[in-house]
């Protein structure tokens, strides 16, 4: 098998497992115990956050751990709109993940938010003028993925955060696909707040983290008994804790050597699938991409029946978001950036891992080919 569905998740590190197996059996306590072994719970819980804390450039108390980057999303948009109070206007970028688009859409179904979607270009990318047209005085929170999970299009998240500051505005980054292919540096990127999740990067699903700078007021989404200093309430997870954190830490270790790597690897993906199929076209940005990730649109196909045809021949991928499978309706992503319906619904997106190898790219990309042919021979025949 070839799995470049990386973007989608990824098979947890072996020293990811070992971290956490000892708070999966002896060390089991709760952290808020006051007993031998919450107190060990507590200390490991501590050491994971200071783990994420210098990798992010933070403080440890502004790092939340959560369910995943779905929960830190939620969290950070919810959270930040309505506990600053200083307007009630959101904006959101037109390709932003559902659990960021949901959640503004929820503030202004529910709390009577203003909200902007602001446009893309055909690349996916945010123009900082079409932002600075529709920050108003009163805006409360931008939010600004650093790279997006269907196209890889990374974008201008500095220049934008620096736009939202002039009009007082908090900004948040989805950062979950730049996690160990891009800088995570809060104090770089000029944000309030950035969510990650651990499965994007060799931790188990069900793991995450929304940091949230300084003192920040932040209303809770989820209320208990006052965890993570009041912010999400919930018995931590600590074997998930110390899985994130391992394996953040690893990928950012490898991150330069990783981007390198893979960015070379897809560039040849590219050039063998737009040299040998025919009307193939890349989606989003020829040269703010992320590294590893590359999303063809493939006009007379479509992209559900090229994927089982590549199953068939070994290689995994995926037509784009994994949280949207399932969904017959095309890529808000590609239809936002001007791709037509019909041409959305032929997407195909690779994303590789540190693991994938040059022979296995040179395979994938006999595979599109044979793929793509098979599907418009049935298509028109």
């Amino acid at each position: 098998m070839i799995f470049l569905d990386h973007a989608a998740t990824t098979p947890v590190r072996r020293e990811v497992l070992e971290a956490m197996w000892p708070y999966l059996t002896g060390a089991f306590g709760n952290p808020s115990s006051r007993h031998g072994l919450g107190d060990e719970a507590a200390r490991a819980l501590g050491d994971a956050r200071a783990s994420v804390a210098e990798v992010v450039g933070c403080r440890p108390g502004d790092v939340i751990f959560t369910s995943g980057g779905t929960e830190a999303d939620n969290l950070a948009v919810t959270g930040l709109a309505l506990a600053n109070p200083r307007g009630r206007h959101v904006v959101v970028s037109a390709v932003e993940h559902e659990a960021v688009l949901e959640s503004a859409r929820a503030l202004a179904r529910l709390h009577g938010f203003a909200l902007d979607e602001v446009a893309v270009d055909g690349a996916g990318r945010v123009s900082p003028d079409l932002l600075a047209a529709v920050l108003r005085p009163d805006t409360t929170l931008v939010s600004a993925q650093l790279a997006n999970n269907e196209v890889g299009t990374v974008q201008p998240v500095a220049e934008l955060a620096a736009l939202a500051r002039r009009v007082g505005a908090l900004v948040h980054t989805d950062a979950v696909q730049a996690a160990g292919r891009l800088p995570l540096s809060l104090d770089a990127l000029g944000v309030d707040a950035l969510s990650l999740a651990g499965h994007k990067i060799g931790a188990p699903k069900g793991t995450g983290v929304l940091v949230v700078r300084g003192r920040l007021p932040l209303e809770p989404v989820l209320h208990g008994g006052g965890q993570e200093r009041g912010r999400r309430s919930g018995t931590e997870n600590v074997a998930g804790a110390v899985a994130f954190a391992t394996a953040l830490r690893l990928a950012e270790a490898e991150r330069v050597e990783t981007a390198e790597r893979v960015g070379a690897l897809s560039a040849r993906l590219v050039e063998r699938v737009l040299a040998e199929v025919p009307e193939a076209r890349l989606t989003g940005a020829v040269d703010a991409r992320l590294p590893g990730t590359v999303s063809f649109v493939f006009p007379g196909t479509s992209g559900e029946a090229v994927l089982l045809e590549l199953e068939r021949d070994g290689v995994v991928c995926s037509s784009g978001s994994a949280c949207a499978a399932g969904r017959d309706d095309p890529s808000h992503v590609l239809t936002a950036m001007g791709v037509p319906a019909e041409i959305a619904q032929t997407a195909v997106r690779f994303t590789l891992g540190s693991a994938t190898t040059s022979d296995e790219i040179e395979d994938a990309a006999t595979a599109v080919s044979r793929a793509v042919s098979a599907v418009r021979a049935i298509v028109t025949s």
